[in-house]
């Protein structure tokens, strides 16, 4: 039987104090919930003008050091007039054209950031134009002209104003970015100090929530072995009228058992004389009455034969009943009898790999009962060819097997009232051993018991000791 608790057993929280400890629970967790999601947006907007700010400062240093490339390379090319210092000139000049692109796009969010770098571009446009002017008077060799121009210390001073613009949008980036990391540990200070009240709530609430719920628990826990010792007894009686109906079931087939050796007993007491007597005064009409027509032959032949069918029926009536040959010739003896005349009856292919084994007189009869049963199941069921049965000596037990290649079935899906396994299962375990059925649609069928060694060989005295003397019937006259 299961161990846990029925439900109607089980003791509740009160239903107010569950749903107080309920709504407690769903506030702290939405407060909780809240707290997170606004310090979350309020980070998140931080994170991202932060992440602005240092692209926009990255693009004012690449900015500047673009042009101090282009001013080096103009002031290298201007002193030696070698051709070498004009491409990093060059290169400089096309990476700023493109960062003043992209570095406008990082400060348009403003009006007034958006004119403060139009002016500076402006500048580095003007410096720009200077720097090319005096590059391509150096070329053109106009030394006087381009002498002038930098003599005019117009382009320095234009370099120290975009020094000093630029260095100023640095700053100011840099004050943003401090703002925004105040921003960011303030709100996540808001947020720690929300989250920590309301967890504090919470745990108040789980608290008072755990002293019912350990009250609950004990009341439970009483209850429960209260259920315990009612299933304890419930146990105890189950078992106890399990074992009687065993003990009734194995009462009822022994009784079976014993009389269907009474009535083979019988059956050849009375019906064996009977037969015999017949069979003696057909024996000598024949004898005694000579010159006899033909037809008084025939139908004396034919009652001869009459006589001896059922002198061979009546054998076979009482070796179902009670098998004789168990106490006269042993186990594999007898099972290979029965394998032969079930061949022949049912007209299949039967082949034995039968030991003699080691079992008293009850359990040679389980194991001829299981192979007699599952046999007679094929012969109606199973729509086999070929059938096997084997009886093997284990170390400690005996195996029987009757295995078949039929349609078989599923274990599972029989029915109720198909008492023939449960019938086997039940003599094999009442002997001591185990039974086991395997089948599958199409694959056949394999019976196996497993029935436990006897200490000593032991010999029935069964009453049907009949089977020579009806064999000797048979063959009279």
């Amino acid at each position: 039987m299961a161990n846990s608790i029925p439900a109607r057993g089980r003791l509740r929280l009160p239903k107010a104090t569950a749903t107080i400890s309920l709504v407690l629970g769903l506030m702290a967790a939405v407060a909780i919930v809240g707290f997170n999601e606004v310090g979350y947006r309020r980070s998140s907007d931080a994170v991202s003008h932060v992440m602005r700010d240092d692209r926009a400062r990255n693009a004012l240093h690449l900015l500047m050091q673009s042009m101090q490339g282009a001013d080096a390379g103009q002031r290298g090319y201007l002193l030696t007039g070698q051709p070498r210092y004009l491409e990093p000139y060059e290169q400089a000049i096309r990476s700023i054209n493109e960062q003043i692109i992209q570095a406008g796009t990082l400060f348009a969010d403003t009006p007034e950031e958006a004119a403060q770098f139009n002016g500076l571009a402006e500048r580095i446009v003007q410096k720009l134009s200077e720097m090319q002017a005096t590059v391509r008077l150096r070329r053109d060799g106009n030394d006087d002209a381009w002498k002038f121009l930098v003599g005019t210390d117009v382009g320095d001073d234009l370099m120290a104003e975009i020094r000093v613009e630029i260095k100023a949008m640095i700053e100011n980036r840099s004050a943003a970015v401090e703002q925004r990391r105040e921003s960011i540990v303030q709100s996540l200070k808001s947020a720690r100090g929300g989250i920590a009240l309301t967890s504090v709530i919470a745990l108040l609430a789980f608290y008072q929530t755990l002293r019912q719920a350990r009250a609950l628990a004990a009341a439970n826990q009483r209850r429960k072995e209260e259920l315990e010792s009612e299933r304890d007894q419930l146990d105890g009686l189950v078992k106890q009228r399990t074992a009687r109906l065993a003990e009734l079931a194995t009462y009822l087939q022994r009784v079976r058992e014993d009389e269907r050796a009474h009535l083979a007993r019988e059956l050849h007491d009375e019906l064996g004389s009977l037969l015999t007597a017949a069979k003696l005064d057909v024996a000598r009409l024949k004898s005694k009455i000579a010159g006899l027509s033909p037809e008084v032959q025939d139908r004396l032949k034919h009652l001869t034969e009459s006589l001896n069918a059922g002198i061979a029926l009546k054998r076979r009536i009482i070796e179902d009943l009670r098998p004789s040959s168990l106490a006269n010739l042993g186990l594999a003896a007898s099972l290979d009898i029965l394998a032969r005349e079930f061949s022949t009856r049912a007209d299949l292919e039967v082949t034995t790999e039968i030991e003699e084994v080691q079992l008293d007189a009850s359990a040679q009869l389980t194991a001829y009962r299981l192979v007699q049963e599952s046999l007679t199941n094929i012969g109606k069921y199973a729509h086999a060819k070929k059938v096997q049965v084997r009886v093997r000596a284990l170390p400690a037990e005996v195996l029987v097997e009757v295995r078949d290649d039929g349609k078989g079935f599923h274990p599972d899906l029989v029915q109720p009232d198909a008492h023939g396994l449960a019938g086997m299962r039940h003599r094999v375990e009442s002997a001591g051993g185990t039974l086991e059925v395997t089948s599958s649609a199409g694959s056949g069928t394999r019976i196996a018991g497993r029935l436990p060694k006897s200490g000593v060989m032991r010999q029935s005295a069964s009453p049907d000791s009949m089977q020579i003397n009806d064999t000797a019937l048979a063959n009279r006259g």
